[in-house]
């Protein structure tokens, strides 16, 4: 075993190292040469890849124990501030990433797509982390639950990290992107990453990977990388561990019937073949805007990548009657914007497949669909003419260029348009009947793929969107609604975003990569936990109705307090105030707010909710807040919000209330010198009957 720092400028031939234990790794050279990568456009060597010789089982226990150990220190907005920090630097290396993705076959537009989408992701996840989750290491998933009636045994569910490793199987079209949104949630949740990315585009995710390890952000342990066959890794695999694989169905299968999956625990979610669709509403018409939006995307769905994206548009289902114009508008608009060619050359639009493998199986692919009885309608399987380097047009020689393939379908329930997959610039035209404007037979037709990662429904009609959603939602992971009104704005159908899913049900794998929080809750266990509201308190940092209250302690008024200070349960209590009719009418007079309940006592009365007329319940928040409030300049800098505000019993003119305020959670901003105190605030009337309950939040000075 040799260890060895990569170099890929110049791209000089090398095997493409692993990354593991904190250290560059390459095989000996007595274990052979590895699999030959070639330069998808030129067909010259790039690197070679293997693997032979590593450890797998010492990689594991370096991320259960090293990466565990060294995430574990820290917190979730920690973790967020170091997945900004990353990609902050990656955004100064995209140049570097741009260069070596070209061998690959990737154009500036697709990098944009892998490299900068991948550094959106790391964006993302920084910013969400830490608005969406706790500055702490457990999360809090929804209500306390009351388990007895005096209230000193509650349970509710809490969410806490895996303790083993996230071992990420890749794809070979989105060796950046694909790795990148898989280790943002895992690290802001705390699990170290194994990265095995594809082997004919993995010396892109070895680049990436040489900046992360250059940047020294991420803690030791948090990201390994293996570089080649890692055929044995689940057998080092147990419950403690998640497996998120992308790529075929059929190896998913494989992956899925391993023992250490089947019984030995191993979380396994896939995100696999997806024959996606786009659906033409029967009111965009040739000549409306969603008719030329509709074309704009099934074209850039085909030519992004090279056609090779999971999100990619398979099956464009149109109405019947409008099957020969959208067939004449697209295969028109690839003539016009589609320049295949080296991507290291001017004006090239689309670059070749990934390898000559990848060429055999998309023309496999599309001739059985043609024996299907697809018609091709546009490009060929004949070599294309294509732009070199150098800018001269000429045969495509050892490169892996296809041109774009437009296949028409007379029967669109034909099975193989619906079950087969040809991964490249491929796309098929169907069509439905729209009699009186129903579009049940689009929904069927895009039922029929089996589960799909993504569709688009392309109408100006809500009753048509509402019909083709509701319809195709179960089948799909998401759905894109385009019209003229988000056609400019709108990401576009094969473009996941962090925010929301990446997944689908069926053939689509059943995953849910992505997702925001989701997707870090993904790699987190979630448990019930019952005890005491005391424990409880203790246990997720969160004061709990029924748990200790310290009233006075120190200071005295918690609002005194500074962060540095304010210890969660301290709380304020303060005494009754009256409310008067003069109070009730003389706030509904000053705001405008006369319903009749405050003004009106026989209509308030004649009310099941009222006895008579009642304060605003406006009127006794504000109250509330003279009550608690410490009128002196201290720690507390701002009330910025109130959350969760229930009324629950009417204040009649002549009753009286007082206030309870307890510091209920402390969350310190680590950028900033203050933090953010949510107070616990509930309102009793003279006989203590609950009168409103809510969240008081404050931003209060660290010292």
């Amino acid at each position: 075993m040799t260890t060895t720092a990569p170099d890929f400028t110049g791209y000089a031939v090398e095997t493409v190292p692993s990354y593991v234990l904190d250290a560059w790794w390459t095989p000996d050279s007595a274990d052979g040469p590895g699999t030959a990568i070639r330069d998808a456009s030129t067909g010259d060597p790039v690197a070679a890849v293997s693997a032979d010789g590593l450890d797998l089982a010492a990689v594991v226990a370096h991320g259960r124990r090293v990466g565990q150990r060294e995430l574990g220190r820290l917190t979730f907005h920690q973790r967020a501030l170091k997945l900004k920090e990353l990609a902050q630097y990656l955004n100064g290396h995209r140049d570097e990433l741009y260069a070596v993705s070209a061998r690959s076959g990737a154009t500036v537009n697709d990098c944009k797509v892998d490299i900068d989408g991948g550094i959106g992701v790391l964006f993302t996840f920084g910013s969400k982390g830490r608005r969406d989750l706790p500055n702490a290491q457990v999360v809090i998933d929804g209500p306390a639950e009351a388990l007895s009636r005096d209230g000193s045994f509650i349970g509710e569910h809490i969410y806490t990290r895996i303790p083993g490793v996230a071992v990420q199987i890749n794809a070979f079209n989105f060796p950046v992107w694909g790795m990148l949104e898989k280790l943002a949630p895992a690290f802001l949740a705390g699990v170290p990453s194994i990265v095995k990315p594809a082997t004919p585009t993995g010396y892109v995710a070895a680049a990436m990977v040489r900046l992360i390890v250059g940047s020294k952000i991420l803690p030791p342990g948090s990201l390994q990388l293996i570089s080649g066959s890692a055929r044995n890794l689940l057998d080092e695999l147990d419950y403690r561990d998640l497996v998120a694989f992308t790529g075929s169905a059929g190896t998913a299968r494989m992956l899925k019937s391993h023992p250490n999956v089947v019984s030995a625990g191993v979380r396994f979610t896939s995100e696999t073949d997806s024959l996606n669709a786009a659906i033409l509403g029967p009111d965009a018409v040739p000549g409306t805007p969603e008719f030329a939006a509709f074309v704009d995307s099934v074209v850039t769905e085909m030519t992004s990548k090279t056609g090779q994206k999971c999100t990619s548009i398979r099956r464009v289902i149109v109405p019947e009657e409008w099957r020969t114009e959208v067939v004449h508008a697209i295969g028109s608009a690839l003539r016009e914007r589609v320049v295949v060619g080296d991507p290291r050359a001017d004006g090239v639009t689309m670059g070749p497949l990934a390898s000559l493998d990848q060429l055999a199986e998309v023309r496999s692919a599309v001739r059985s669909l043609q024996t299907a009885g697809g018609t091709l309608a546009f490009g060929s399987l004949s070599a294309p003419e294509v732009t070199g380097a150098d800018g001269s047009v000429g045969p495509s020689g050892d490169g892996a260029f296809m041109s774009p393939v437009l296949l028409d379908w007379d029967n669109p329930r034909t099975p193989e348009l619906h079950s087969v997959e040809a991964f490249g610039p491929v796309a098929s035209v169907l069509g439905y009947p729209t009699t009186d404007g129903d579009v049940s037979e689009a929904v069927r037709l895009a039922a029929l793929g089996g589960g799909s990662l993504v569709a688009t429904v392309c109408t100006n009609d809500p009753a048509v969107a509402q019909q083709v959603i509701t319809g195709i939602a179960a089948h799909h992971g998401r759905v894109l609604v385009l019209n003229r009104e988000d056609a400019r704005s709108s990401t576009g159908h094969g473009s996941p975003v962090p925010h929301l899913v990446h997944g689908g049900p069926g053939r689509a794998g059943g995953g849910e990569e992505l997702g925001g929080i989701r997707s870090v809750h993904h790699h987190m266990q979630r448990t019930a936990v019952q005890g005491s509201p005391n424990m409880l308190t203790a246990i997720t940092g969160v004061w709990h109705t029924g748990a200790d209250r310290r009233f006075g302690a120190g200071d005295g008024h918690p609002f005194r307090k500074s962060l540095a200070e304010l210890r969660i349960g301290d709380a304020f209590a303060s005494g009754l105030r009256q409310v008067s009719l003069k109070d009730v009418s003389a706030f509904a007079t000053s705001t405008g707010d006369t319903f009749y309940a405050h003004t009106n006592h026989e209509a308030a009365a004649a009310n099941p909710f009222f006895p008579g007329i009642v304060a605003h319940g406006y009127l006794l928040l504000s109250w509330a807040a003279g009550l608690f409030v410490d009128p002196e300049p201290g720690p507390v800098l701002a009330n910025y919000g109130l959350d969760n505000l229930r009324f629950i019993t009417p204040v009649a003119a002549g009753d009286s209330f007082r206030v309870t305020l307890t510091a209920k959670q402390i969350t310190p901003r680590e950028t900033d010198a203050y933090g953010e105190v949510r107070w616990d605030a509930i309102l009793h009337n003279q006989n203590d009957e609950v009168v409103a309950t809510y969240d008081v939040l404050t931003l209060v000075a660290k010292e």
